[in-house]
């Protein structure tokens, strides 16, 4: 009895966890889904006036859009989403009340209720805000709309085809290179799709906006004061929706003074996409990209560490297997050539392979411990989006979630710091410590700051953070990220040093001079190259994503890529180390750390190569774009370049711990 009570006690605990592992996997795509009854009110939010070509993002009421009576209110913002740029408000509400027929001084959208041809707001235009939409229009501003927390997908009607596009939102006009005139798009027609997931209980699966630029007219020339009921249009129906024919060859062109009246209409669609699959499309761009594209990039990987793995395997297989056997044979065999048993290569020196470099050996050690903390940030942030913990409808989730695991993987970069620094015989320990808590994040934050300021000189820009979050980050930083580097520096330095198999002489060994294609300069310039070939593909989009506003959320992918980039990285290290070591060349330390971390001076070399794809002409885009980078690119070098040291430390160790030394 007591058997079967006990299977049947681990059987419930199985059943428990299993049904808490699908609850939890059902809601981690996003938030909670709401349900609308119909008839209920939907609330429609607007973001950030956003451009590909300028990376210069606007506040959306600094240009002449109907603004919400009351005032405009800030919805609660993330710290990712302040420093993304994100200003999430209230859009300019007209109610349409159902229930008395009557329009107030607010508009909702009301669930499975169709709108045709509403009047939202009347503005006057002087030539100063009609320079700033030419100059918009011009940029390739996009509107940024959201709906139940999913961002509006633009759909764009011409005779010829119709396109949608899942990213950037939709734009402000168009310019007509025929006619040399700027068209304003000032009504929305807003299709929103709804799955009825129980009876009267509705879920928004998609939300799409089709500008149309029209320049409208009341009938009989009448006019509004904007106080009350609006007269009805000439130049569209309340009966259907907005269509192309309609709208042919009546654009509201831009000219120095000119009154807009914004209109929009609302349709509402049943779809059969269920509410935990609504941002599929989104993500996947409707399948721009096929996942062949990123497979290919995977087998493209993946073959070049098969190709690393052989040679190292052949290295260590015959190569060090000979040598190491031919090293530790006993002289007595009288059948056994003298010259055999000599010394050569590698073996000649173990008695300065392990020596602590002699130039700075304390910026090694910070760079070591910094690489430390933004690897395993990164590994961490990257395995938690592959499992789907950091959802795209949480904005600035990712940009959060990398910041809070940055600052508490300060105690890693501290410890290997110390430890490394320790080995080495270095004494100022709480030097190089405060060094590794400032390298790279007050490097940072110091560009962060110039870009900032910069921002700020652009009135109107949401690209500046507020000086709240300057503080945040700092408290962040040294509240935190510095006494863990501290705590880290104080139990590596506790630790005893790394033991070497083999100690070094007090007389460093001469080194020969070595060929060309051994020589410093060259094995780090090719370092690089293998590792960058590795994940190019890849970077190409994840750039986009950043720079290009489109989404990506292949981290599974990601995942795998990044994992073979480590692999790639310590294996072309250890065939690099390989070959110098034979060549009697013992300097190895910055050698090995520069090897893979040149790495980083490819994917900023690729980087300028995209940057043409903004097609900008504006300074601060320049600024952004290579600001921003650069500090990416030097993480990227420091994690590369720990890499690479802790192979090479690791080959070093096994291969020479297999000689007998007197």
């Amino acid at each position: 009895p007591l058997r079967v009570e006990t299977r049947t006690a681990r059987m419930r605990v199985l059943a428990l966890v299993l049904l808490g592992r699908h609850v939890y996997a059902f809601y981690l795509p996003g938030v909670a889904p709401r349900e609308y009854k119909v008839g209920e009110k939907v609330e429609l939010k607007v973001n950030k006036l956003t451009s590909i070509h300028t990376q210069l993002p606007y506040d959306y009421y600094s240009h002449r859009f109907c603004k919400p009576h009351g005032g405009v209110k800030t919805s609660a913002e993330n710290l990712g989403e302040f420093l993304s740029g994100d200003r999430i408000e209230n859009s300019p509400q007209v109610v349409l009340d159902l229930t008395i027929l009557e329009c107030n001084s607010r508009y909702l959208l009301f669930m499975r209720r169709d709108q045709y041809c509403n009047v939202l707001c009347q503005v006057k235009l002087d030539a100063g805000h009609t320079a700033q939409f030419k100059r918009s229009i011009d940029e390739s501003y996009h509107h940024n709309w959201i709906v139940d927390n999913i961002p509006a997908a633009s759909v764009i009607d011409t005779e010829a085809f119709v396109t949608t596009s899942y990213s950037r939102g939709f734009p402000v006009g168009y310019y007509d290179r025929v006619a040399g005139k700027h068209y304003l798009y000032n009504h929305a027609s807003i299709v929103i799709e709804y799955h009825e997931a129980v009876p009267n209980g509705n879920r928004i699966v998609g939300f799409y906006v089709e500008p149309f630029s029209i320049n409208h007219a009341f009938v009989a020339k009448a006019t509004w004061d904007g106080k009350h009921a609006a007269p009805p249009l000439e130049t569209c129906s309340n009966t259907e929706p907005m269509e192309l024919k309609r709208a042919k060859d009546r654009g509201l062109a831009l000219t120095k003074a000119i009154k807009i009246i914004y209109t929009y209409d609302i349709v509402w669609k049943p779809s059969n996409i269920k509410w935990a699959s609504r941002w599929d499309i989104y993500l996947s761009m409707d399948n721009a990209v096929p996942k062949i594209v990123h497979w290919f990039s995977i087998i493209n990987s993946l073959m070049i560490v098969l190709c690393l793995t052989v040679m190292i395997a052949i290295i260590l297989a015959r190569n060090l297997r000979r040598d190491i056997s031919q090293y530790n044979r006993l002289p007595l065999d009288e059948d056994i050539d003298p010259a055999a048993n000599e010394e050569t290569g590698w073996k000649l020196v173990h008695q300065d392979v392990f020596r602590p470099p002699k130039t700075c050996p304390m910026l090694l050690c910070v760079f070591i411990g910094s690489g430390v903390q933004v690897l395993v940030m990164a590994f961490a942030t990257i395995a938690f989006a592959a499992v789907g913990f950091i959802s795209p409808s949480n904005r600035g989730s990712l940009m959060f979630v990398m910041l809070l695991l940055f600052v508490l993987m300060g105690a890693f970069a501290g410890y290997h710091c110390a430890r490394i620094y320790k080995t080495f015989k270095g004494q100022r320990w709480q030097r190089a410590t405060l060094a590794t808590a400032t390298l790279f994040p007050g490097g940072s934050f110091f560009v962060f700051v110039g870009l900032d300021l910069a921002l700020a000189s652009y009135q109107g820009s949401t690209g500046a953070v507020p000086m709240s979050t300057l503080v945040t980050l700092l408290c962040l930083w040294f509240g935190i990220s510095v006494p863990l580097v501290f705590l880290g520096a104080y139990l590596g330095f506790r630790k005893e040093p790394i033991e070497f198999p083999v100690k070094y002489s007090n007389i460093p060994r001469p080194i020969p001079a070595a060929p060309w294609y051994l020589g410093t300069s060259f094995t780090i310039a090719i370092g690089g190259v293998l590792p960058f070939g590795a994940c190019f593909v890849e970077l190409f989009f994840i750039l986009s994503s950043m720079w290009m506003d489109q989404y990506y959320y292949v981290f599974g992918f990601t995942f795998l890529v990044f994992a073979i980039l480590m692999i790639t990285c310590a294996e072309i290290t250890i065939v690099l180390l390989y070959f110098q070591l034979c060549a009697e060349d013992y300097l190895w330390w910055w050698r090995a750390f520069l090897t893979s971390g040149s790495t980083a001076a490819y994917v900023f070399l690729y980087s300028t190569f995209y940057f043409s794809k903004l097609e900008s002409n504006l300074p601060i885009t320049y600024f952004l774009f290579f600001g921003y980078m650069s500090i990416i690119s030097f993480g990227i070098f420091l994690f590369t370049g720990t890499i690479g040291l802790y192979a090479a430390l690791w080959f070093n160790i096994v291969i020479f711990r297999s000689i007998k030394v007197d």
